[in-house]
């Protein structure tokens, strides 16, 4: 388990700068085994030296790229594979560990169609007004993939909500409650970027 102060979701990449000597021990195993770990956001504390609180929800992720460094750092690329839950907590030996499952909630219902359109919408006014502002962002063009349960995940991603909104997201149970959250968290920052833009 890789606890951090990010959140990564289903389907979104992360690159991670691995220098902390125990986390360095659990890339070498990761990359030597089958290229899988946990991420789980740290709720408190800090992500260096231990003693940190965790959440119980966090993502299953995949080992797209690594490199060991001469000096024994990692940089790896990470992609989230499918949400898990933290069933118990193990003794960190030496990196955290625990026992997890599958936590997969329920499918998008009939709605949902209509609701990744909203949210699509929304993340592209969203864009434009952090352009608007200079601010990074992606294209305000963007294109979600047409399967709601993954345009939630990828909305929450591109609009870069902070990392307790992007757990809220993350441990929303049902994909229909996961994009009606989406969606109000993105009207929510939209409005106060165009007060922004207006001067306000």
């Amino acid at each position: 388990m890789f606890p951090l102060g990010t959140v990564l979701l289903p389907s979104m990449l992360l690159p991670l700068h691995v220098f902390e000597p125990r986390y360095r021990v659990l890339a070498r195993r990761c990359v030597d085994g089958d290229g899988e770990l946990g991420v789980v956001l740290i709720e408190r504390g800090s992500e260096v030296g231990g003693g940190d609180t965790r959440c119980h929800v966090g993502t299953r992720a995949r080992v797209l790229q690594a490199a060991e460094l001469e000096d024994g750092r990692w940089v790896l690329g990470l992609v989230g594979v499918e949400r898990i839950r933290v069933d118990r907590w193990l003794p960190d030996d030496p990196y955290p560990r625990a026992e997890v499952s599958s936590f997969a909630g329920a499918r998008a219902g009939p709605d949902a169609l209509d609701r990744r359109h909203a949210v699509e919408r929304v993340l592209r006014r969203l864009l434009a007004l952090k352009a608007e502002l200079g601010e990074p962002a992606p294209p305000a063009t963007v294109a979600l993939d047409p399967d709601p349960d993954v345009a939630a995940w990828q909305a929450a991603g591109l609009a870069a909500l902070g990392p307790f909104d992007a757990q809220r997201v993350l441990e929303a149970g049902a994909a229909d409650d996961r994009l009606a959250l989406v969606a109000s968290l993105l009207e929510d920052e939209a409005a106060v970027l165009a007060q922004r833009v207006a001067g306000g």
